[in-house]
């Protein structure tokens, strides 16, 4: 490789000195919210935390939107990251373990980082929404796909279509099939129903309790979550058919 071309290949010295600058406004403003809570993050408080001039923070983020974006995105990636790594590490054990595995990660990392948790699913800011199809939703569809996965392994597609769900309407049928980015071909509309129904069960859960609403609960909470997942993933299964109506049996 010639000197030009691996100079193309590494990053500059401006780059990397930009991208090291950037992680450390990210770090800094993780801290803040941490410290002083979500609704007290401002550009003007992550810059005098780091000795910056706001002016020069606006050469790396230029407003607070910008900046919330990247830190909703990479709380979601190491949520994401977690759950991934939780279920590798159930890898050898059943479809059932992973699922419980990966929805105990879940709730352990939102009680463990609760500032950064409420960034995600807690009151929305103010005059920010999310751009859409932007950096937050990779991370997002990542770890519903592990979901998906694990509460529906060892199925056959015409098993999850012939799941037993209440009858949708035509216009929510015609609105889930193409909700997932796999396509109904593999995640079909009644699945679809009952991974979103279980997500906000399970979703549902993890809140009251991250938010401190079910503290009443004392240090059994962790007890209560697992028998209510348990139960959650064997009323799912139990609607599931072992083999799709119409379907011969085999001799």
């Amino acid at each position: 490789m010639s000197g030009d071309e691996y100079a193309t290949v590494l990053p500059s010295l401006r780059q990397r000195r930009r991208a090291v600058a950037i992680q450390e406004i990210v770090d800094a403003a993780e801290s803040h919210i941490v410290e002083h809570g979500l609704h007290a993050l401002s550009l003007r408080a992550v810059a005098r935390s780091l000795g910056m001039t706001v002016q020069a923070l606006y050469h790396y983020f230029p407003n607070r939107d910008a900046l919330i974006t990247v830190l909703v995105a990479k709380a979601y990636e190491d949520l994401a990251d977690a759950v991934t790594e939780a279920v590798g590490a159930a890898a050898d054990e059943p479809a059932a373990l992973r699922f419980m595995a990966a929805a105990e990660c879940y709730r352990r990392w939102a009680i463990t980082h609760v500032e950064r948790f409420q960034l995600l699913y807690g009151a929305p800011l103010r005059h920010y929404a999310a751009p859409a199809e932007g950096p937050t939703t990779p991370a997002m569809r990542r770890m519903g796909e592990v979901f998906q996965r694990e509460m529906f392994d060892g199925f056959t597609t015409a098993q999850l279509a012939a799941a037993d769900t209440r009858v949708l309407s035509p216009a929510l049928w015609a609105h889930l099939e193409p909700l997932f980015p796999h396509g109904p071909e593999t995640l079909p509309p009644p699945a679809t129903a009952l991974l979103l129904s279980a997500w906000g069960h399970m979703h549902g859960m993890v809140v009251l309790e991250a938010f401190g609403h079910t503290s009443f609960i004392g240090e059994h909470q962790a007890e209560i979550f697992h028998m209510a997942m348990r139960d959650l993933l064997e009323d799912i299964h139990r609607r599931i058919p072992a083999q799709p109506v119409g379907t011969p049996a085999a001799t």
